[in-house]
Order: structure tokens, then sequence, then C-alpha cells
């Protein structure tokens, strides 16, 4: 017995050492074709996963210092720490699911959001991410005849493109289409070496029989006229006016990138001197209106207020109707 005992041992000492012996050959066989070869390193690419909502997310390779991390939710608002640096009413992303979020209160190195989506999966660490940039919407052809949500999501689009009468958590679509093609018909006055400052119109494009959308210099630019495109078919991205000012050319497109919280210029306010008529005897006779000016509508359950703003939607003497709907008017 101890015979074969001994036997058995050195016999497993032996397939040892032949195995260590192959792993010693193969390791050495490995670094003799890495000396000698020269091809490149095998390099490891780190790739940032979908949404949840099947959407691409809407930044690539950020930053690790432009992120915070939710501190505590409470319902649509949400706090997030790690937030230094981080602007008041600035547009961030909360979550995995990147929802839509503005910074509403900034106390040292936390951030109070509120989210203008559901909150319900968003728990304590995860990520927000700060884009820098205030929320803004998008002006330019198309924005008339489109209904959106309170974000300027295209409601129409995404239903067409989720096949869901639902809107998916944090997708990240464009306002305006960015394929649709408009006809733009330049300015036929202005020439290269005009001076020409921010509300200048430089061309129209007729988004239907009766609305003509003037194309304007953008309000923070000037300078001189250098080219402006001929009359054609363009989308709202496609670079069709170039103003040199100080040696700097910059493009532009028909499209306008403009924050929600700060006021469009106006070069003057007209006067309230044509009556608005909404098409309703009673309220023209008894309650006249003027075109620019405000009115409320107070009034109890099923009197007719809603009545009245459709009415207003039909039948006023106005060029372009922007309907806002909010609480029950707005579902």
């Amino acid at each position: 017995m101890p015979e074969e005992k001994g036997a058995k041992k050195e016999a497993k000492e032996a397939k040892f050492t032949s195995h260590s012996s192959k792993t010693n050959s193969k390791q050495s066989k490995k670094g003799e074709l890495s000396e000698g070869s020269t091809k490149r390193p095998k390099t490891r690419l780190f790739l940032r996963p979908l949404t949840k909502s099947g959407m691409p997310p809407s930044t690539r390779e950020v930053k690790e210092a432009q992120y915070g991390y939710v501190y505590g939710v409470s319902g649509p608002v949400v706090t997030a720490e790690k937030m230094s640096g981080a602007a008041m009413y600035e547009l961030v992303r909360v979550g995995h699911n990147e929802l839509v979020g503005e910074i509403i209160r900034l106390e040292g190195d936390y951030a109070t959001i509120q989210v203008y989506e559901e909150t319900s999966a968003v728990t304590i660490g995860d990520p927000v991410l700060r884009t820098g940039k205030p929320l803004s919407v998008e002006l330019g052809p198309g924005i008339m005849g489109s209904i959106f949500d309170g974000i300027q999501r295209p409601l129409h689009d995404i239903a067409q493109m989720t096949q869901s009468i639902y809107i998916p958590k944090g997708i990240n679509t464009n306002a305006l289409s960015r394929t649709k093609q408009w006809e733009f018909i330049p300015k036929q006055s202005l020439r290269p070496g005009d001076h020409v400052t921010g509300g200048d119109i430089v061309g129209i494009v007729y988004e239907s029989a009766l609305v003509k959308h003037s194309i304007m210099v953008p309000p923070n630019a000037c300078g001189t006229l250098k080219s402006l495109a001929p009359k054609g078919s363009y989308n709202v991205t496609e670079k069709i006016l170039e103003i040199e000012f100080s040696g700097d050319v910059q493009k532009y497109s028909m499209l306008q990138v403009w924050p929600v919280r700060q006021p469009r210029p106006v070069a003057e306010k007209l006067a309230a001197n044509y009556p608005l008529l909404c098409g309703q005897r009673v309220l023209d006779a008894l309650f006249p209106c003027v075109q620019g000016g405000t009115t409320a509508i107070p009034g109890a359950f099923g009197c007719g207020k809603t009545v009245i703003s459709q009415s207003l939607s039909k039948y006023s003497n106005s060029d372009a109707i922007i309907y806002v709907g909010c609480g029950e008017r707005g579902n």
C-alpha cells in the first residue's frame, strides 16, 4: 500500500510538471510573438448603452465631471449632489433614461431639479448629466401646424416613431423635421456687402397658402452680408446665410434655438388699435376685445368656457392660432 501511494504521488507531480512546462512554453511563444509582431495591440472599446426606451442617448462621450448623482426624489422634484458649477435653469438629464429636467434651486453642492417626465424609476445614486445650456426651443419653418407637449416634443412624430399612444421615458427627438424641404425665397433688395443686424428679414418661406414665415437674422448676430442662398428648396439645417463681422464669418440656417426663459427682443411694441372679432355677437357687443390684448373667461363647470375658446380659434379675425392647453383643456 505505501508503494502504491508513492507511485500515485510521483505520477501527479510528473503531470503537474508537464502542464506547467506547456504553460511556460505558451507564454514564451506569446512573448516572442508580441516582441516580433508589427500588428497593433488590441484595444477595448467602451460604448454607452441605449436607453431603456430604445432611443440613442442624447449626448456622446460625456466627461465624468459633468455628472452629478441623485440624492433624493420627491415626486417630480429631484435633489442631486455633486452639482457644483451648475447654473440656474440649466437643462439636465436625470437617471439612466435621461429624463428632461431643469435646475430650479442651487444650494452649495446640491441642486433641486424639476423633472418634466415621470420619475417612478429614478433612484438614489442615479447619474444626473449637466448639459451646460438652458432649456430651449426650436424656432423655424414647420412649427406652425404642429402639436407639441410642454417641452416641445412633437407628439405626432413620437406616435409614428413608437407606434404607441404613450410617450416613452427619456425619448429624444427633434422638434422640427430635419428632412422636410421648404421653398426659400430670398429678399431681392439684399446684396453682398449690405449691413444687416438681428431681426432683419432676409427671405420668406410659405408654410401654407396663408402663413408667410419670415426668415430673419438671429437677434445676437450682426455684420456685413457675405452671401445669401438663391431661391430653392432647403431643410431647416442647411446654411442659407453668411455674415462677416470683424473678419469672422458665421453661417446661419433657417433654424434658431432660443432659451424658453429669455424673451425674444423686439424693436417696438405695436399699439392695440384693431378689434378682435371672436364670432360671438354677444361678446363682440358687450365685451369687445382688441388684437394684442388679454382677456379672461371665468365661469363654473359647464358654462361654455371651452366653447368660447374653440369659437375664437375657428372664427376670429386672426391669421394664426396658437392654442396652449393646460389641465382639462390640454387633455
